[in-house]
């Protein structure tokens, strides 16, 4: 289902003949700065769910772990189980199927306190939605629907590259990758129309305490320019479908999906100015798009491309920032859903802005997309399956649960009752 993640079709494309490339070639042109091979292998930690997109944790100490389902459902994840409880049901107000549906999910930093939520999803019109809802208590396990608040209402002119990213930076703020609208060859020209909410990383301050659904930051690059809209962070995107904030740094990695032959992985460093042209679409990936003579080296290029020889839909990861597999720190894990292959970037340590790239697992899943966390580690979701796998080395056994240890009763206590 290779639409639900906005890629292109490719022509005579074969996914085992891919991941065979993809496992070849990788290994052939970077190895890790380590220099040792890191073997990995996935832990099945439950199964069930519908068309899963994405995966996170509440920032607070319940430990729950949140699982979105393409048709409009946030469940909690049951480890090990095919039934998982319902969070959230927006069904009703969600138009699912091929590249829409709910699409991405962040948790407030203070969501402890002001049980706030936000949600990505288009809408019975084919709109995006950016909303927030409130969960009263934030500790309880089902939101009311009754709670959502617009924040964003974006039109998109066409079925496909409908983003869906939301994440809380570093800084605090929201940010949401949108796609260019739709179509082949960006035909609505939103990727460099700086006009246009489309094609972007936008960054908004949703701290408004009611005066409004949010605030444009001081700070972003493009405020008090006429011809520009303030919210806009980045631009010159196709369809960021899935980027991340290292959780140790705060560096900024955006997997743009590509079109006819270049998947790319973007990155902008901790506490840059914003304001970065991606190319698209004058550029594919490092490469001038439409192919044609002259020049597009004014854009800011990828620090990784794969072709479509590899795959043919980037799905944009995370920083491995987990205890479990200490070979993979500071690494960046993504992978391609045709194709099923899970590679790494390894950062060199002479230039911050320079990666090697390298095939770390070959699967069979349909990677719609990641999730970390709060501990660092990182999970892969099934869109075809409808599996959540966490990425672990070779061999490893889950620890075993701590038996609970029962108090002595006191040396005169009654027998307990069974109503008790």
């Amino acid at each position: 289902m290779c639409a639900a993640l906005g890629c292109a079709a490719v022509a005579g494309a074969d996914p085992a003949r891919a991941a065979d490339l993809l496992a070849a070639n990788l290994a052939d042109i970077s190895e890790p700065a380590s220099g040792a091979p890191v073997k990995l292998e996935l832990h099945r930690e439950g199964g069930g769910f519908m068309s899963p997109v994405f995966l996170t944790e509440a920032p607070d100490d319940s430990g729950r772990v949140f699982v979105l389902e393409q048709e409009g459902r946030v469940r909690l994840l049951t480890p090990g189980a095919l039934d998982h409880p319902t969070y959230l049901d927006l069904r009703p107000l969600i138009r699912s199927g091929g590249e829409r549906g709910l699409l991405g999910l962040a948790f407030h930093p203070r969501f402890a306190k002001n049980g706030r939520l936000f949600v990505y999803f288009t809408n019975r019109g084919g709109d995006i939605v950016v909303a927030r809802l409130t969960a009263n208590p934030p500790d309880t396990d089902r939101v009311d629907p009754a709670t959502l608040k617009p924040v964003l209402l974006i039109d998109n002119p066409a079925p496909n590259h409908n983003g869906g990213m939301i994440a809380f930076g570093p800084d605090g703020y929201l940010y949401a990758g949108t796609g260019d609208g739709g179509g082949s060859g960006d035909p609505f020209e939103n990727g460099q129309n700086t006009f246009s909410y489309l094609g972007k990383i936008l960054r908004i301050d949703v701290n408004t305490n009611g005066n409004g659904p949010y605030k444009v930051p001081p700070d972003n690059p493009f405020i008090g320019l006429s011809t520009h809209r303030p919210e806009v962070w980045a631009l010159g995107l196709r369809n960021p479908w899935r980027f991340s904030f290292d959780m140790k740094t705060g560096d900024l990695f955006i997997a743009d999906v590509g079109q006819d032959h270049w998947e790319e992985i973007d990155h902008e460093a901790a506490g840059g100015p914003g304001g970065v042209n991606y190319g698209w679409s004058r550029m594919e990936g490092r490469h001038c798009f439409p192919p044609r003579k002259g020049k597009c080296d004014k854009y800011t290029q990828p620090v990784a491309e794969y072709g479509h020889a590899l795959g043919c839909s980037v799905t944009g990861g995370y920083v491995y920032r987990g205890k479990t597999i200490g070979a993979l720190d500071g690494v960046y894990l993504f992978g391609d859903f045709c194709s099923g292959a899970i590679s790494g970037l390894w950062p060199e340590k002479r230039d911050p802005e320079a990666f090697r790239m390298r095939s770390l697992l070959e699967t069979k899943l349909a990677i719609s997309s990641f999730g970390q966390t709060r501990d660092g580690e990182v999970y892969v979701l099934d869109h075809r399956g409808g599996g959540v796998w966490r990425i672990v080395p070779e061999g490893w056994k889950p620890p075993k649960p701590k038996a609970r240890s029962e108090p002595e009763p006191p040396a005169e206590a009654a027998p307990e009752s069974p109503g008790e």
